[in-house]
């Protein structure tokens, strides 16, 4: 399994370029539900620019996406939308109620799992994993704390996967990878660098901490983060699918645009896929449920004060360095947003919120480029307007 740390990258530079550009390049639509046009129920709005984020998944399903799921909270106002379909071959009207494959938004789910741990001291921060899973990093990697594999600070390398590209992917998109598979071939090519000296954002990291996390708790990764977050987090459509490539319940589909040898575009259905990193990824949500997990992880209801303050700790003395604890640090026009993006094929999604809870914004976007070089436009336009 490839780490996705340039998914990621890409995802916060998006985020920066709605913000500061404030592109919005869809015409306002009537708020009818239909196929195609943003269905909308908001509460109040006061403070919101609505003609904005009704613009910013207006025309769905196109070229760039093919459904867009948004809910936008907070002190200036509370927005709900969704645009587009449930899937191409039907064409009904996305759902806003769907399930979709969540990404690497799993990995505030594992970082609060281990934290929820450390506050009942089953686990210390600042102890080696070493300790924890004696043997799994082998001999030449120096100690490495539970907090340097949680702010991606550990040095270890990307794991390997089942390929590189779309095409070699999508033919083993039902072989599954284990943890201990995944974590071996990292080890294999020694430390990437001292732990604590750099940071790189690497799925590896969340992969030993679910094996952590399974260690400490003597449960699977899934049935453990299930009992420490999910349910404490009132997150009932949530779940972890394990082996199974499917989507349970009411979900869209995602699609992957691909180049013919003809030079002409298709777009492959990629919503049936085994995960092969479910602590770093494997999660399958709604966006009501990562709204849920956003505002009561912030309000300290999930994880007890001492131990949330790691998810807005930033590590120090490392230049660059913007996350922390299963979160991301960006700051737009003075304002600070505590963020997580998640990206898997035919799917994207972002959580993000001020400290305060002052503003919020969760989407889900069934993007047709979700692993691409580019900024996607729909992710451009609900980022310029939601948190503008």
């Amino acid at each position: 399994m490839r780490a996705r740390s340039r998914t990621t990258l890409l995802a916060a530079t998006a985020l920066a370029l709605a913000l500061t550009t404030g592109a919005l390049a869809a015409p306002a639509v009537a708020a009818t539900g239909t196929a195609g046009r943003p269905a909308a129920a908001p509460a109040t709005t006061e403070g919101l620019d609505t003609g904005a984020l009704e613009a910013a998944i207006g025309g769905l399903p196109d070229a760039d996406a093919t459904a867009a799921l948004v809910r936008v909270g907070g002190a200036h106002g509370v927005w709900r939308g969704s645009a587009g379909v449930r899937d191409l071959e039907s064409g009904a009207p996305a759902d806003p109620r769907a399930r979709f494959r969540a990404g690497s938004t799993t990995k505030v789910v594992t970082a609060a799992a281990v934290l929820r741990l450390a506050a009942e001291r089953r686990v210390d921060l600042g102890t080696p994993v070493q300790r924890y899973l004696p043997g799994l990093l082998g001999d030449r990697f120096r100690p490495i704390t539970v907090r340097q594999l949680l702010d991606h600070t550990s040095g270890i390398p990307a794991g390997d996967g089942l390929g590189d590209s779309f095409e070699e992917l999508y033919a083993h998109r039902f072989e599954y990878l284990t943890p201990r598979r995944v974590v071996a071939s990292a080890v294999a090519k020694g430390p990437e660098f001292r732990p604590g000296t750099k940071q790189h954002y690497l799925n590896i990291n969340y992969t030993v901490l679910g094996l952590l996390i399974e260690k400490v708790t003597g449960r699977p990764y899934a049935a453990a983060a299930t009992e420490l977050v999910l349910r404490p987090a009132g997150m009932r459509d949530t779940y972890f699918p394990g082996t199974d490539p499917r989507i349970r319940g009411p979900h869209h589909h995602g699609y992957q645009a691909v180049e013919k040898a003809d030079g002409t575009t298709e777009l492959v259905d990629v919503t049936d896929w085994i995960p092969a990193d479910e602590a770093a990824g494997g999660m399958i949500s709604t966006t009501a449920d990562l709204e849920r997990l956003l505002t009561r992880l912030f309000r300290g209801g999930l994880v007890p004060a001492p131990q949330l303050e790691e998810m807005f700790t930033v590590p120090r003395g490392i230049a660059g360095a913007s996350y922390t604890a299963g979160l991301q640090r960006y700051v737009h026009e003075g304002e600070v947003y505590w963020l997580k993006t998640g990206a898997r094929y035919g799917y994207s999604t972002m959580i993000a919120g001020t400290r305060d809870l002052s503003r919020t914004l969760v989407y889900s976007v069934n993007t047709t480029d979700a692993k691409g070089e580019g900024t996607n436009p729909v992710v451009q336009r609900i980022a310029s307007a939601a948190l503008r």
